[in-house]
């Protein structure tokens, strides 16, 4: 079986380099401008609740059920969302943050730790699950923290959590035929859903 793991399109928070975190922010109209259709057609896609990958997965899989996971869900980033890092610089607890290496829980949220298991538990599930159906593919849109989180944990070769993130409407094609015995899955592609936009 052949995993899809993308993530969602251009925001305008991406642009301003905010964090999203569990905002439900929709793609912009760059974003959604620079989408193609997958050249592929799956019968289901899951996604999260949150509208940037309903939006994209509308786009790259137009004629797939969307289901959601919500497990899936970006970390909560607690009262750093919707700021970015030059707003914050000057904040203590945002400071206090950054001098953990961004592990520690954020105010109100998340840590990186709780995170990654959210995310670890809910994919498991999900791959488990479609490998018993006997499923050719599970295709997933979901976030960047989401692609980190479960490649650092499962994709050889080994990377850690900051190589995993791919750009907007890009991701991993992984193979899941050593799942079963050893919870590893081995990157077969990067692919990427995006066309050329004139200037």
């Amino acid at each position: 079986m052949l995993i899809y793991l993308l993530r969602h399109g251009l925001t305008q928070e991406n642009l301003e380099k905010r964090y999203q975190g569990r905002r439900d922010v929709p793609l912009c109209p760059q974003g959604l401008a620079q989408l193609c259709r997958a050249d592929f057609a799956p019968k289901t896609v899951m996604i999260t609740s949150l509208q940037r990958t309903r939006q994209t997965a509308e786009v790259l899989f137009p004629d797939a059920e969307l289901v959601v996971a919500d497990g899936l869900k970006e970390m909560d980033f607690g009262v750093f969302e919707g700021r970015n890092y030059r707003e914050m610089e000057h904040d203590p607890q945002y400071r206090a943050w950054v001098e953990t290496g961004c592990e520690g829980r954020c105010p109100g949220g998340e840590s990186k730790a709780e995170f990654c298991q959210r995310v670890c538990t809910a994919f498991a599930a999900l791959v488990d699950a479609a490998l018993a159906a006997g499923e050719p593919q599970l295709v997933i849109v979901a976030h960047g923290g989401t692609q980190m989180a479960a490649l650092e944990r499962f994709a050889v070769p080994h990377k850690n959590y900051y190589s995993w993130c791919a750009p907007a409407a890009g991701g991993f094609v992984l193979d899941a035929a050593d799942w079963v015995h050893q919870k590893t899955l081995r990157v077969v592609k990067t692919v990427q859903y995006t066309k050329e936009l004139p200037c």
